[in-house]
């Protein structure tokens, strides 16, 4: 059977066009990113694993290093149309075989992001099932509800998730401004302090577990090239979805890090996220606002959680259709509903999985919040660092042979700037790793984990070579994108 043969229509080989504004785009991005999430569950984890006091700070810089990674990241997708962006541009830039290891690292940490995700929601529900109905269901039976809810939506038209988000992202982003406000209103006796916003607070030891919890916040910003096939204008739409994200992100969390060190004092934060975990921020919202704010705060977590599972579902499905469509994966993975225009194959296999996690972690007995929500976010947020590295490093070989009239600024220099800093943060990741982990420092698990990137690389790069060697016309259409289910390169 030929390769067109093979192929679906192009029907059902296309995702949906037109759809997404520079609002739905930036929803689904700031999303996946869960502003409550991080703000109640993240920060203060970083405050009590960490002891560092610089989070705010590290939220300023990352969000500049990210900045600083879009600027040819955003050139990039004006010349490089694909919704596996990380793995077309590694293909474009470093050719077809790096461009398939590439996306067996995003397909990794992807589902390690989102699949994490189950782990969380659980510890955010059960405390509202208790106090409003009497129930304490096992977290698995929660998240249960979630998962299908989730792997419904994902077969719906992108712009319905896109709508869902909003609503949901909008009333979250004003809890958290509220309980900054109810914080910054009562301050310590001894002050205001502005300790966290100093670089001096931040590069002290624990720095790397510190912007290694950090960068998990984060997750998401990067997605708005994902959807560019669905966006209305994308060379306009994508670019200022991403900057429009990475601002929102970082100077939101910045505030909210700082805003939660205010009623206790610097030397008094690390105590308090310590001893009262991801309640610490509802506590706080409790002493200051009243317990109806605090509730309301508290079912929004909770809807922060299914926010970013829905978010980051749509965009690990359409890293796998990306690769169906290029028979790369199983062309059963290419095909889109002829109705919605969503990846069905790809969706349906994330539900899979979402099912085939929470069954073996209630079987095991598996401790849902460290073992699963903070395992795999660290293990995906690791990945997606070294994902932002090596498209670093493809936009600048990409445009090295052709500039197609890009500035300098865009193609060689905010690019190596940028990985030039995304390395640094990788070392100083994996120095602290086990800090991150909640393991002792000669455990093998803070190695094991960062292997597995390096087991699915060479996989990657095995797998393409048997692509190149055994069916060759599927070698040449990859990264091409649309451009493969049309004939691939002339």
């Amino acid at each position: 059977m030929s390769l067109t043969e093979q192929r679906p229509s192009a029907v059902s080989a296309a995702l949906a066009e037109d759809r997404l504004g520079v609002p739905s785009v930036v929803f689904f991005v700031i999303s996946a990113a869960a502003p409550l999430m991080v703000v109640a569950g993240s920060v203060p984890t970083a405050y009590a694993v960490t002891g560092v006091l610089g989070v705010p700070f590290a939220f300023l810089l990352l969000g500049a290093i990210f900045a600083l990674f879009a600027v040819g990241y955003v050139t990039m997708a004006r010349h490089v149309v694909n919704a596996g962006a990380f793995y077309a541009y590694a293909t474009q830039g470093l050719g077809r075989t790096a461009g398939v290891a590439t996306a067996w690292v995003a397909l990794l940490a992807y589902n390690a992001l989102q699949l994490g995700l189950y782990g969380i929601i659980g510890s955010a529900a059960e405390p509202l099932l208790r106090d409003w109905f009497g129930l304490s269901p096992a977290w698995w039976v929660i998240a249960l509800v979630a998962w299908a809810l989730t792997g419904v939506l994902g077969l719906l038209r992108v712009d319905v998730n896109g709508k869902v988000l909003s609503v949901l992202l909008v009333s979250e982003i004003a809890v958290v401004l509220l309980f900054d406000l109810g914080d910054l209103f009562n301050a310590a006796p001894s002050g205001v302090s502005f300790t966290g916003f100093s670089p001096g607070s931040l590069f002290v030891p624990g720095v790397g577990a510190a912007l290694a919890t950090v960068v998990a916040g984060f997750a998401g910003f990067e997605s708005s090239v994902v959807f560019a096939e669905e966006s209305k204008d994308r060379n306009r739409t994508v670019p200022v979805a991403t900057y429009l994200g990475i601002a929102i992100i970082a100077i939101l969390y910045a505030i909210s890090a700082w805003a939660q060190t205010v009623p206790t004092g610097p030397d008094g934060v690390v105590k308090a996220a310590t001893d009262q975990g991801t309640g610490f921020v509802f506590a706080q919202a409790a002493d200051h606002l009243g317990s109806t704010v605090a509730t309301l705060g508290s079912v929004l977590f909770m809807t922060s959680s299914i926010a970013c599972m829905i978010a980051f579902h749509n965009t690990t499905a359409r890293y796998i259709f990306a690769l169906g469509r290029e028979n790369v994966l199983p062309s059963v993975f290419g095909r889109t509903s002829a109705r919605t225009a969503a990846p069905v194959a790809g969706s349906v296999l994330q539900t899979a999985l979402g099912l085939i996690v929470i069954v073996v972690y209630a079987v095991l007995g598996l401790d849902p919040v460290t073992k699963l929500f903070f395992t795999f976010g660290a293990f995906g947020g690791l990945g997606l660092l070294a994902l932002l590295a090596a498209t670093s490093i493809a936009v600048i070989a990409y445009f090295a042979r052709d500039s197609r009239g890009e500035t300098a600024w865009r193609t060689r220099v905010a690019p190596a700037l940028a990985t030039l800093a995304l390395f640094v943060i990788i070392g100083l990741t994996l120095m602290n790793f086990d800090t991150v982990l909640g393991v002792a420092p000669d455990s093998v698990l803070r190695w094991i984990l960062p292997s597995l990137f390096v087991v699915a690389i060479v996989f990657g790069v095995v797998w393409a070579r048997v692509l190149q060697a055994t069916r060759p016309e599927v070698y040449a259409n990859i990264g091409l994108g649309a451009q493969a289910v049309g004939g691939g390169r002339k």
